[in-house]
């Protein structure tokens, strides 16, 4: 990672930050609200309803509707940062996800699903989060409308919902999916605030990556038709160019095009999106790490932003969030955080999925300078 930023440098890449044309959807503006939130032990639920209100109330987005909430649980629940619960370190923490449940309830929400392609498990979500410390009967005595599917394979569906990047796609020109992401009304990305090895930073657009199945794009996919009992969560095999998805799913648009992670992983992550757009960017900053996304990345250190960010539009939201940790969203690779990768909030924006433009966004509640906490 780059050296550390003072405040003083930071600020002033703030005020350099410059703006391009926009295409299709990037042209509208797009709000985001920041909330400082010390810490898990209080005020999360009171925070986030302060969010909510900022972005035009929670109601008028989910009140009879179907709600799935995707959850960033990267990585085995074994390992760990300095021995830190989870939460604390490189997973949402579940007392985000509590105040979330609590506040979707509230708010009318007719189903309330959390997702998540788990790590080396074709088993139940509920199993995954025990493993992984949460009190899933505190979730569903939060609201009787909770439910959870690994979407990691079949699942509970009977088919692979498609679904076609709009723009053609950059890699892949559409995606097989489990179908809790087609049955849904409103699809939450409820994600972490911190770096990334390959993309550079791990927000909410970068959390949609893992809704990709194992099943057809994992180091075990089955070859002709879906593998549905993937023993392996891990998805570098196609995502990084090693071998193309099972038969039954759309191939990529050209294999002669660079294997390299730092090439593919952004291009995947903005194409997702385009073709599975977040309805609501939720961003768990309150403790973190920096340095990268999990415990198996060298030189991590834990930090305590004390923020929690939301926001309408994905890329908006990961744009605010990234001049939050002290970056400019608009750099270009070779300059931080985009340092050995492509930037995918602009190539989201030119997939028209949002703004990665500070000038169109609406920010909300706490300014980014006020915010300000630097990751480099």
């Amino acid at each position: 990672m780059c050296p550390r930023l003072s405040r003083r440098q930071a600020l002033g890449l703030l005020a350099a930050v410059p703006t391009l044309p926009l295409l299709a959807r990037g042209s509208k503006n797009a709000a985001v609200a920041i909330a400082r939130c010390p810490s898990y032990s209080a005020g999360v639920a009171s925070a986030l309803d302060t969010l909510f209100d900022q972005l035009g109330g929670l109601p008028g987005l989910v009140a009879n509707k179907t709600v799935t909430v995707k959850l960033n649980l990267t990585g085995s629940p074994a390992e760990r940062f300095q021995g830190r619960p989870l939460g604390s370190t490189h997973y949402v923490h579940p007392q985000v996800a509590l105040a979330l449940t609590y506040a979707l309830d509230k708010a009318g929400a007719k189903r309330i699903r959390f997702v998540e392609s788990c790590w080396a498990s074709n088993g139940p979500l509920e199993e995954y989060l025990l493993n992984s410390g949460w009190s899933v009967r505190t979730l569903q005595a939060a609201s009787k409308r909770v439910e959870f599917e690994n979407t990691n394979f079949l699942g509970e569906g009977k088919r692979y919902s498609r679904f076609r990047v709009p723009a053609g796609g950059l890699i892949y020109p559409a995606y097989d999916l489990n179908h809790s992401y087609e049955d849904t009304d409103v699809f939450v990305s409820l994600a972490k605030l911190k770096n990334h090895a390959t993309c550079g930073v791990t927000l909410s657009m970068k959390n949609i990556f893992g809704i990709t199945p194992a099943s057809i794009y994992g180091d075990d996919a089955g070859i002709d038709k879906p593998n549905e009992n993937p023993a392996s969560g891990r998805l570098k095999t196609c995502h990084e160019g090693g071998r193309q998805p099972s038969r039954s799913s759309p191939a990529e648009l050209d294999p002669t095009t660079s294997r390299e992670p730092e090439y593919r992983m952004p291009r995947i992550v903005a194409e997702l999106n385009s073709a599975r757009p977040i309805d609501l960017s939720i961003i768990d900053g309150i403790e973190t790490i920096a340095g990268g996304e999990g415990p198996w990345i060298k030189g991590l250190r834990a930090v305590k932003p004390g923020l929690l960010i939301a926001g309408t539009n994905a890329v908006s939201t990961d744009t605010v969030a990234t001049a939050v940790m002290g970056y400019n969203p608009r750099a270009q690779r070779g300059q931080p955080p985009f340092t050995s990768c492509d930037n995918m909030l602009t190539l989201a924006e030119m997939l028209g999925v949002g703004t990665a433009d500070l000038n169109r966004v609406d920010v909300r509640g706490l300014q980014i300078a006020e915010a300000l906490y630097s990751f480099g």
